[in-house]
């Protein structure tokens, strides 16, 4: 079943309890652009709502992922209007951040990239906010923005920093290196590398193994983990116990508990 982007520089699928979103200018190494973002927020908020979606997927057409902003229309303008003052600017940059990035990872359902090929700076920021990063072996990340003489935009040096801590995301930040697929699950940035003939069937298992979950439960391991990054062990401890109460409260926990019984695998309904 397909959803409706209305653009083609997103496709959306949905099957199997994923909704898989592809950035799809090819082109472009699938860089971001004024009608794919709009879209992929509308999207994620659209879809968040139906029952039949328990996992998303972020990926991208070819052999990349995304290349960020799309550099060749930066610092131009196509308007006679003046340009909007600093202010307006920066508040409108909060408001897109805020409507994408935050979004992903306030979502109640867990998202997960999947990198085809090359994640570049706000690129990599998407692919930093989302709960699970898998990559294909020739898939390279580069934070990039040192290379275009701007600071980074969508999260990503919080993310990184929560990742691998401030030195080494400085040193991303500062030099814009390269760094491999390998290098970057070494660093706990990429959860699972795959081969890349194989790495689009790959992810989709990934994935299912995700959507296949006790759905409740995964959202309330997603908010109590989200919540311990920035809270102390008491404000988890006090989630902890509210998520575990409800979780014994679903289907999903008492076909888990009979099947333990039964010795057999759950089979879990989203319930």
């Amino acid at each position: 079943m397909s959803y409706d982007t209305g653009t083609d520089h997103l496709l959306c699928d949905v099957s199997d309890g994923i909704a898989t979103f592809t950035l799809n200018r090819p082109e472009k190494k699938n860089a971001l652009s004024d009608e794919l973002t709009p879209a992929l927020r509308q999207g994620l908020l659209d879809l968040e709502l139906r029952q039949d979606v328990r996992c998303f997927v972020i990926t991208g057409t070819g052999t990349a992922f995304c290349a960020g902003g799309d550099v060749s229309g930066m610092g131009s303008s196509k308007s006679d209007e003046p340009p909007p003052s600093r202010a307006d600017r920066v508040r409108g940059l909060q408001h897109k951040q805020n409507t994408l990035t935050l979004r992903i990872q306030q979502l109640e359902k867990p998202v997960i990239a999947a990198l085809p090929g090359a994640a570049a700076g706000a690129g990599l920021s998407i692919a930093l906010a989302c709960d699970l990063r898998v990559a294909c072996e020739s898939a390279f990340l580069t934070t990039a923005f040192r290379n275009i003489g701007l600071s980074g935009d969508y999260g990503g040096s919080w993310n990184l920093t929560q990742l691998v801590g401030p030195a080494k995301a400085k040193e991303l930040y500062f030099l814009s290196d390269r760094i491999t697929a390998a290098e970057a699950q070494q660093l706990g940035i990429i959860n699972q590398v795959f081969p890349d003939e194989t790495f689009r069937d790959d992810a989709r298992v990934f994935a299912l193994r995700v959507a296949q979950g006790p759905t409740a439960a995964i959202r309330f391991m997603k908010k109590n983990i989200n919540t311990a990054a920035t809270n102390p062990l008491s404000v988890t401890l006090d989630l902890e116990a509210e998520h575990m109460v409800r979780c014994f409260e679903t289907e999903d926990a008492r076909e888990a508990i009979k099947a333990f019984m039964e010795k057999r695998t759950p089979a879990f309904k989203g319930r």
